[in-house]
């Protein structure tokens, strides 16, 4: 299948771990408040719905009670219409191997995964190969996080060892940082790495740079995953309305690339996705 006639599959990450209402007073952070983006963004072409949660005070929490509050909500909503991809980010908070205690306990539709969190050294690949085995038998379905070449070596070691399970795992290639929004040295790299991929990929930019990466993803058989999580600004000088104006926009470049976005059906029979209620 060639790269334009793979459906563009759109995830949306509406909040993240860091932004808080005074970024932005759309940001959506309480069950209610993501349950109503979870129908926006759906409406308008998302498939994947990237969550995050938060505690009383705004911090990033991986509180499965949370979870499974938020989730609730958007199921109330969206029914299974939307994929829910728990996040199990560390943010400097969480142990590698509290991170994997709560999706064990949790047991989410999808979770990304930061390599270099859950596997940091060749020590911990067995701890890590057995998480995965847990993962396919639970029929819960992974993306992995990769934020330099490093990453992207180490993702391929595994790969071609068999540690996923899969020879075409779906991987995220993260272009830029949080601290900042111009695209290092990596960015660059990471763009042509992910062009020459043997397994489906996505992308997610930061701030202006959000766009560009929107456009190499539609245009090289990609996906994207764009949101507040990353990017609040449409324009220089003039900041998004809400999550969903940016799904548009998505659906419009894959459109100019000659590439449909990719339904909720289309990403479970692409990647064997059980439905969750």
């Amino acid at each position: 299948m060639s790269g334009q006639s793979v459906p563009l599959i759109i995830m949306s990450a509406p909040n993240g771990a860091r932004r808080q209402k005074s970024d932005h007073p759309g940001l959506p952070i309480t069950p209610a408040e993501m349950a109503v983006c979870a129908g926006e963004i759906r409406d308008a072409g998302a498939s994947i719905l990237h969550l995050h949660v938060r505690d009383d005070r705004g911090r990033h929490s991986l509180d499965v009670d949370r979870y499974r509050a938020s989730v609730a909500a958007i199921r109330a909503v969206v029914g299974t219409d939307i994929i829910i991809q728990t996040t199990s980010e560390a943010v400097g908070i969480y142990s590698r191997d509290q991170q994997m205690a709560m999706v064990k306990e949790l047991k989410p539709e999808a979770v990304s995964l930061a390599l270099r969190e859950l596997c940091p050294e060749e020590s911990d690949l067995g701890d890590f190969s057995r998480f995965i085995d847990w993962l396919t038998r639970e029929h819960i379905f992974p993306q992995y996080i990769l934020y330099d070449e490093e990453d992207y070596r180490r993702f391929e070691a595994c790969r071609k060892r068999g540690i996923f399970r899969t020879d075409r795992p779906f991987a995220l290639f993260v272009l830029g940082r949080y601290q900042g929004t111009s695209p290092d040295g990596d960015s660059a790299l990471l763009r042509q790495i992910a062009v020459e991929a043997e397994f489906p990929w996505a992308v997610c930019g930061f701030g202006a740079d959000e766009i560009h990466a929107v456009t190499h993803a539609a245009e090289h058989g990609g996906h994207i995953r764009v949101g507040f999580e990353n990017n609040i600004w449409r324009s220089p000088d003039r900041q998004l309305t809400n999550n969903a104006e940016m799904i548009d926009l998505c659906a419009t470049a894959g459109k100019k690339a000659g590439r449909r976005t990719a339904t909720v059906d289309d990403v479970r029979n692409l990647f064997n996705i059980m439905p969750r209620s």
